[in-house]
């Protein structure tokens, strides 16, 4: 039977996490859809997520439009369709590249910091001395973090369509012979406005899971430094995992329009 109850004992434990994580996503929405709202945090927070993620984001994006461009036109090649080059770099770029990508460096980037951040507040007493002062670390800590997250990540998107597209232009006209004016208005006539915003809204839920995800292993860390760094490595990789998820979940919801 060992067997078997180390099966339900990891289904309970998978379910009681569910159920925590659920709760703890709960009561962060709560404190961040209702006043007071510390406004010295979300404004730190607003630099953090989203100006200094900047240079990543924009140096991942090039990058990829650059390669993609690269690959389209080879596979292309082989039905002598290379002309149709720009219109699936622009569509992959916004729909599916653009956003995840971006939240897979701020998962990176942002969880892991949230939860280091946390965590070590968490070991220093520092969560344990805002309730004291009758401060809730949920308005404090989660909710600046949160909003944060939900309206930067669409911007930092949008900035990582744009180059994007653009580095599939340049190699385009630098090495693959395209005339660079064709190029834009080929894009700019196929892209569609629901092109970019499905991508937008992705985004939004990409940054409210790296948010939450960096702030749930923070906030619940334990152990000291060793803990610290477990709940950083959870919040990275758990953050990805759930980006994917729920990428599969919104293009499958968003095809059937």
């Amino acid at each position: 039977m060992n067997p078997v109850r180390a099966v339900g004992r990891s289904s309970l434990g998978m379910l009681q996490t569910a159920g925590a994580l659920t709760l703890f996503a709960g009561r962060g929405v709560a404190a961040a859809l209702s006043p007071p709202v510390f406004l010295g945090q979300f404004l730190r927070q607003l630099g953090q997520i989203g100006y200094f993620s900047l240079p990543v984001v924009g140096l991942t994006a090039v990058f990829t439009g650059a390669a993609l461009a690269l690959n389209i036109y080879t596979g292309g090649g082989r039905f002598n369709a290379e002309q149709i080059m720009p219109q699936i770099v622009a569509l992959g770029i916004t729909r599916e590249l653009g956003p995840v990508l971006a939240a897979l460096m701020l998962a990176g980037r942002v969880s892991a910091a949230i939860a280091a951040e946390i965590g070590a507040m968490r070991a220093t007493e520092h969560i344990d001395a805002l309730q004291t002062l009758s401060t809730d670390p949920f308005r404090y800590l989660v909710a600046p973090r949160l909003l944060a997250a939900v309206l930067v990540l669409p911007l930092l998107t949008l900035v990582a369509d744009i180059i994007g597209i653009a580095g599939g232009w340049s190699v385009a006209v630098a090495s693959l012979g395209f005339n660079g004016s064709i190029y834009v208005k080929n894009t700019w006539d196929f892209l569609q406005a629901w092109d970019v915003g499905s991508g937008l809204i992705k985004a939004s839920v990409f940054g409210f899971i790296v948010a939450l995800m960096g702030c749930y292993h923070g906030y619940n860390a334990s152990g000291g430094a060793r803990g610290v760094g477990r709940a950083t490595t959870h919040a990275v990789v758990s953050a990805a995992i759930l980006i994917f998820a729920a990428d599969y979940l919104l293009t499958s919801l968003f095809s059937h329009k």
